[in-house]
């Protein structure tokens, strides 16, 4: 049930960023010059950049969903394993959703530089129609990555204070892996919206 029901609230989410993507493109019809002009701001390298960093994050998000599925809730070894350097063979859901964590905020810190970048540069949310379709689309998409990582450390945390890893435990997971896969889809949406489709 919890699995369905994350699913029909995911299904709300993508009405709620429907209407954002709606919003982007008629106020965009209405004022192309604009449009030509502002996003001549944007920093598409560092924006490619900060979209791998999450997109990568959804790998490693991936690999703990498979492990919380077949019970293994931490490592089994040490940290680092003799003869594989990143020590990944040993790791469980908590190591994995601890890099996945890191990730994703390196990329709200991203997004962050990116803001403070394109404030000084007078693109604000109130400059004009452009800076606050930006500033909303993002921003909202960057609340809900906030959200996900608030999930993260809920599910962290409760893999160190369970006496054993349950079912359920696993459960809350995989549904916080949902979330995660759809904040990254919906920003990838957004990427070649706002960065590539000038």
């Amino acid at each position: 049930m919890t699995a369905v029901g994350t699913m029909v609230w995911l299904g709300s989410e993508i009405m709620f960023f429907a209407g954002l993507f709606a919003m982007y493109f008629t106020i965009r019809s209405v004022a192309p010059d604009l449009w030509a002009e502002r996003t001549e701001y944007l920093d598409v390298t560092f924006a490619s950049i900060n979209t791998s960093i999450l997109v990568i994050s959804s790998l490693w998000c991936q690999f703990g969903v498979w492990k919380a599925e077949r019970g293994i809730p931490h490592r089994t070894g040490s940290i680092f394993h003799i003869g594989n350097p990143l020590g990944a063979t040993g790791w469980g859901m908590r190591e994995w959703y601890v890099l996945t964590y890191i990730f994703g905020s390196i990329f709200i810190a991203g997004q962050i530089w990116e803001y403070a970048t394109l404030t000084m540069e007078g693109m604000t949310p109130t400059a004009d129609p452009y800076g606050s379709v930006f500033f909303i689309t993002t921003g909202f998409h960057g609340l809900h990555v906030l959200g996900g990582l608030m999930a993260f450390l809920l599910i962290i945390a409760r893999s160190f204070t369970a006496k054993r890893y349950t079912h359920a435990q696993a459960t809350g997971a995989v549904v916080t892996s949902y979330y995660w896969h759809f904040v990254d889809v919906v920003w990838i949406a957004l990427f070649f919206v706002i960065y590539i489709l000038r």
